[in-house]
């Protein structure tokens, strides 16, 4: 497969979206299980359209916009072959000028280390994305520290959702997901111990976005995407943060296609954030936090 190179001309955007999901590939497989699908369609109350990646490409190059594209890799916990990795990364060095690929690797398989060095030295992807719920892990357990060493190693991202998921939302038990294990804190150990490691907590962190500030206030190794809800919905504390002392390490994020770019910021025009800190959100702190 061909790897991924970054042709991305940050002048020309007008936003980087930091958090933005495959959820299904070339060959119609989807991320999720058809049960956890139906679910997520009735808890969003949506049964929009699930773009491929060359229509996600297509969609970002009309707004002039790059996207951080990934899936989640938690076939452990879920029974289901995640999408192919090394195939979003292929597709997004075909679409270079728009896309930039992370990679996703359970952490409960026992070769995850060496899968994250393939995608890394292989594929060219730029970051990784976790989420703790889904996967069914502890991020603060130590069993994962080499999987975070060879991250860091490489000088790429790593990407944790954070907070309250929809994925399993009204299904009995929650099909079983543990909220707790996408608690911010739990990264601030990770944070700690991995200090080159640059680390986002995604998504307004609720019901621990109090945390989420802590952990990015004290370890400057921590960022914060503002991705999976709309802005009206923001916590004061949260916006509060993005226009003072956070400003430089708060990211743009849309959870495409779930929640649509268009939408973020016909929305944040209803918030405090002051319009001369969303170019720094938009696509500037992404942009250094990429190297882009």
């Amino acid at each position: 497969m061909t790897r991924y190179e970054p042709a991305i001309d940050v002048e020309a955007l007008t936003a980087i979206d930091i958090h933005v999901h495959v959820e299904i590939d070339g060959h119609d497989h989807s991320s999720l299980p058809d049960d956890l699908t139906a679910a997520a369609s009735r808890y969003f109350s949506t049964d929009g359209p699930r773009p491929d990646l060359d229509h996600i490409a297509a969609y970002y190059r009309e707004r002039r916009m790059a996207a951080v594209v990934f899936t989640v890799d938690a076939e452990t916990q879920l029974g289901h072959a995640p999408i192919s990795s090394a195939e979003i990364a292929a597709g997004a060095a075909r679409h270079a000028d728009v896309l930039i690929p992370f990679g996703s690797v359970d952490p409960r398989r026992p070769d995850a280390v060496d899968r994250a060095r393939r995608l890394i030295e292989d594929s060219g992807v730029l970051g990784f994305k976790f989420h703790p719920t889904v996967q069914g892990f502890d991020p603060s357990d130590e069993r994962y520290y080499p999987l975070y060493a060879a991250i860091e190693a490489a000088g790429v991202v790593a990407l944790f959702h954070t907070g309250q998921t929809g994925i399993g939302a009204g299904m009995p038990g929650g099909r079983g997901f543990r909220l707790a294990l996408s608690n911010p804190m739990l990264l601030d150990g990770v944070a700690a111990d991995f200090p080159a490691l640059n680390i986002v907590m995604a998504h307004p962190s609720v019901p621990w976005q109090d945390e989420a500030i802590s952990v990015a206030t004290h370890k400057h190794n921590t960022w914060i995407d503002l991705s999976g809800w709309s802005p009206k919905y923001f916590p004061d504390q949260l916006v509060r943060a993005a226009n003072a002392f956070l400003r430089e390490r708060i990211l743009f994020g849309s959870d495409f296609p779930l929640l649509t770019p268009d939408r973020w910021l016909r929305d944040v025009e209803q918030t405090a954030l002051k319009p001369e800190r969303l170019p720094g959100i938009l696509r500037d702190n992404a942009a250094r936090l990429l190297g882009l």
